[in-house]
């Protein structure tokens, strides 16, 4: 129930702060695991993670030490200054994924510009001043900055926005045939999800992603792997590409890297990184110490074999479980996804099912037009996964949405 104390702080925020959000009528306190709290005491099962960011869930003790032993020691510096956190990070990353480079910075657009830049800089030295162009996907997301809101589709929808950059074309996600036609000696690069995120949580199919990769090869273009919402064990790989056995050229990282704290990076071959150099690329925080250490901590924590070993088990069980759901109730359409990334359409309107599952306690966010996306803290276990299906089960079977 939302109190008077939580009517005035939804005001204040809608009088206040940008209206870039549909505000809920929820005020959350605080958060412990998988479950947060709102400042009624209500409990959620949080599906969401801050849309797979928190992938060691809410107030994880690895999270809390690497916070604060750093703090203690050193938290900000100028990038000039080489730290051991940042050494750390860099060689963690760039070991975990088999490339040569890393760099830094506080999110995923960040991540995304960083990489088109990077693009664009090897294709000028290598292939001509003339190879600027991008192949990137219908129904893709990249995030909101200049470059990233160019290579998204749904952001041609603000012509008030543009001119965007020039040199972008979108081709079918999943449809090579749709790709080769758009393909000539201008183009630099190809940027793709593995798994469309907002698109709706459409996975890549393996003849997709092995024949972009093939496609690259053949006509010498860099390819983009956007694993900002993918990486980090989210899909039971540390890296959503080596469910396909490939290897980008850049790929980019943010969200659940942190577990919750504001870093991101794109990690490139030596081939394309090696054009980087003082003056076409930088950042004020990105690498700072406190990020590096906390991101570290975190990555290093859903690397170990058995952490990976148990997202797969729960994202299956997951799966396993909406399927029953889906023959039991006739109320689902449509279960797609890895891990724990999880996308499921119904026979509902999205914008009525999210405050319904809302009110029975389950917090979880929408994908695409239609879709319910369930990106659940990494912890989950098979026990949350039997509650989530529970309020998911309560609500589709009311039937008055």
């Amino acid at each position: 129930m939302t109190t008077d104390s939580d009517k005035i702080l939804i005001d204040r925020a809608r009088h206040n702060y940008m209206n870039v959000y549909t505000l809920q009528n929820v005020v959350l306190d605080r958060g412990e695991g998988v479950y947060l709290y709102g400042t009624d005491g209500k409990k959620y099962l949080d599906c969401a993670a801050g849309i797979a960011v928190l992938a060691l869930g809410h107030g994880h003790r690895v999270f809390k030490h690497a916070v604060q032993t750093q703090m203690d020691k050193l938290a900000m510096c100028t990038g000039s200054f080489v730290t051991s956190e940042k050494v750390a990070v860099s060689d963690f990353l760039t070991q975990s994924a088999h490339m040569d480079r890393a760099f830094l910075c506080n999110s995923g657009a960040e991540a995304v510009e960083g990489a088109l830049k990077t693009a664009r800089l090897w294709a000028h030295h290598e292939k001509g001043a003339q190879c600027k162009e991008f192949i990137t996907f219908k129904n893709a997301f990249h995030g909101r900055t200049y470059g990233a809101v160019s290579v998204t589709e749904k952001a041609r929808t603000y012509p008030e926005f543009g001119p965007y950059i020039p040199g972008v074309h979108f081709a079918e996600y999943n449809n090579l045939d749709s790709v080769r036609p758009l393909l000539s000696d201008n183009v630099c690069a190809i940027i793709v999800e593995t798994i469309q995120g907002e698109g709706g949580v459409l996975p890549g199919t393996p003849d997709f992603i092995v024949g972009l990769r093939q496609i690259c090869d053949e006509h010498n273009i860099c390819l983009i792997v956007d694993e900002i919402q993918t990486g980090i064990g989210r899909t039971g790989k540390m890296f959503c590409h080596q469910n396909y056995g490939i290897k980008p050229d850049i790929m980019t990282l943010a969200k659940g890297m942190g577990g919750g704290f504001p870093v991101g990076a794109f990690l490139a071959m030596e081939k394309f990184g090696k054009y980087i150099k003082p003056g076409t690329h930088g950042t004020t925080y990105g690498g700072n110490p406190l990020a590096c250490a906390v991101t570290l901590a975190v990555s290093s924590e859903v690397a170990k074999p058995e952490f990976l070993a148990q997202v797969k088990e729960t994202g299956a069980c997951f799966m396993d479980g909406l399927k029953k759901l889906k023959s039991d109730t006739n109320s689902i359409e449509d279960i797609r996804g890895k891990g724990l990334m999880i996308g499921v359409d119904t026979v509902y309107d999205i914008k009525k099912l999210l405050p319904a599952l809302l009110d029975t306690g389950l917090i979880a966010t929408q994908a695409g037009d239609r879709s319910l996306r369930l990106t659940p803290p990494l912890i989950f276990t098979p026990d949350h996964v039997n509650e989530a299906l529970d309020k998911i089960g309560h609500v589709i079977r009311k039937g008055d949405l």
